[in-house]
């Protein structure tokens, strides 16, 4: 559950990809996103229909508006075009501050047409933008199920270290 005083609507801007509030309006960019091909999102999932994709997106504004998830658009830096979405959740608080000490990026998929540097984001995003680090979140978890290879390098590349393999933690497809 998040504090009273964290953001719900900040942006945060990195070279390649940008997070801009998840919004309503957002659900036609996002359905093009899912569109084409599909073989990535194995591990995650991603409505593929207008309507789906709304049911999905006024799920994640409930959470955001539950205080329990931070979720974004993910657009391209240099033409604004949505290529996916992504979202802030397992906020944790160690001390007494108003903003969490730890945050998991997670739900989050990329258009198979996205460039391959916004691939590199998931922490991107959240290590470029001085207003992440003025709110002082001080780790960021990204979890990658241990057989999606692709995503365990793209980890590494930004400079997450693995950690171990967390066993039964949350429900599998």
């Amino acid at each position: 559950m998040l504090n009273d005083g964290f953001p719900l609507s900040i942006t945060l801007t990195g070279h390649h990809v940008t997070l801009t509030p998840l919004a309503l309006e957002d659900v036609p960019g996002l359905v093009r996103a899912a569109s084409g091909d599909r073989s990535t999102f194995g591990w995650s999932i991603v409505p593929d229909t207008s309507e789906d994709m709304e049911v999905a997106v006024r799920r994640l504004l409930g959470e955001r508006d539950q205080r329990c998830a931070v979720p974004f658009a993910t657009r391209r830096s240099d033409t604004s075009e949505i290529i996916g979405m992504t979202r802030f959740l397992t906020l944790r608080w160690f001390f007494a501050r108003e903003f969490p000490d730890a945050a998991e990026i997670g739900g989050t998929f990329l258009a198979a047409t996205a460039p391959a540097n916004a691939r590199q984001y998931r922490g991107e995003v959240a290590h470029d933008d001085p207003r992440l680090r003025r709110v002082g979140v001080r780790r960021l978890d990204l979890k990658t199920d241990e057989r999606n290879e692709r995503s365990r390098r793209a980890i590494e590349r930004i400079g997450g270290r693995f950690e171990g393999v967390l066993r039964n933690w949350q429900a599998a497809r």
